[in-house]
């Protein structure tokens, strides 16, 4: 598990649109905001993590709901590294409450493809460096 200076940490703006018949948040909105989390994340980069040539696809989503998201809540979602490719990461996520209880956890594969030919590339350096920042110590 990555300590506090290894994760990327966005707070959850819930709104009534999320929920279902049940007052839960849908399960669909949570791959919508961990998808907020990671452009956030890469917003805060810096640097340019996208471009003409080169962009991001996720390869695949994991989720594990662990109880569910009740309205009104005050969550959070924390992303972190859990691998580091050359041409993909392994990002790790988390929604937890304000308490640190658990309601999802998973990762993410995100590959750089080339858009032009479709294919994978390298990623890009400033991804690069931001990922190891999150990827815990051994």
């Amino acid at each position: 598990m990555n300590d506090a200076s290894h994760v990327f940490r966005m707070p959850l703006a819930l709104r009534w649109s999320d929920l279902d018949a049940f007052n839960h948040v849908n399960n669909a909105r949570y791959l919508t905001f961990l998808e907020q989390a990671r452009i956030e994340w890469f917003e805060s980069i810096g640097e340019p993590w996208v471009t003409e040539d080169s962009a991001p696809v996720v390869a695949s989503a994991t989720l594990n709901f662990k109880r569910p998201i009740e309205y009104p809540a005050k969550a959070f979602v924390e992303l972190f590294t859990e691998r580091l490719g050359a041409r993909s990461v392994v990002i790790g996520h988390r929604i937890l409450a304000e308490d640190g209880s658990l309601y999802c956890d998973g990762n993410v594969v995100a590959v750089w493809i080339d858009r032009h030919s479709g294919r994978s590339t390298d990623l890009p350096d400033c991804v690069r460096r931001a990922a190891g920042k999150l990827l815990a110590p051994a």
